[in-house]
């Protein structure tokens, strides 16, 4: 007969998101990549918290994966210049701080990066939400340390 109505649900949210994906804009990826990786890592600390190291496990390697297979992998090194260099590394930061954090048992520094993220996230919805013809707002260099 039929299947689980949580099956059918799962399967329309599915179909949203392929759906929301195939019309996005580059910009708008860039976006869900953020969005993506800020709740793998409220997760990540939620799983963290409540010791169930093999969620928090799955839920840090996503965020990793996003930020290394997404982010970091759309980078044009080329025509972005210094701001995509300094992107890449301020991704390589996070991905090593992600990783010790789930080394460490350490939420603060998921924490650390899920800050790092909804800044860079709201900076470039920023840019995104310009109007056509105005000045855009320029990322800012990000440093790492």
């Amino acid at each position: 007969m039929f299947g689980s109505p949580q099956r059918g649900v799962n399967a329309y949210a599915k179909v949203g998101l392929e759906t929301g994906i195939a019309s996005a804009s580059p910009h708008k990826l860039i976006v869900m990549l953020y969005d993506g990786a800020i709740v793998a890592i409220l997760n990540g600390i939620t799983q963290m918290k409540a010791g169930n190291i093999e969620e928090k496990g799955k839920a840090i390697s996503k965020a990793i994966q996003i930020i290394d297979n997404g982010l970091r992998a759309s980078l044009d090194r080329e025509v972005g210049g210094e701001i995509a260099r300094n992107l890449d590394a301020l991704y390589e930061y996070m991905s090593g701080r992600l990783l010790t954090a789930n080394l460490q048992n350490d939420p603060a520094m998921l924490e650390e990066v899920r800050g790092l993220l909804a800044d860079l996230r709201d900076t470039w919805k920023q840019i995104g939400d310009e109007p056509a013809g105005s000045t855009p707002v320029r990322a800012p260099a990000m440093a790492h340390g």
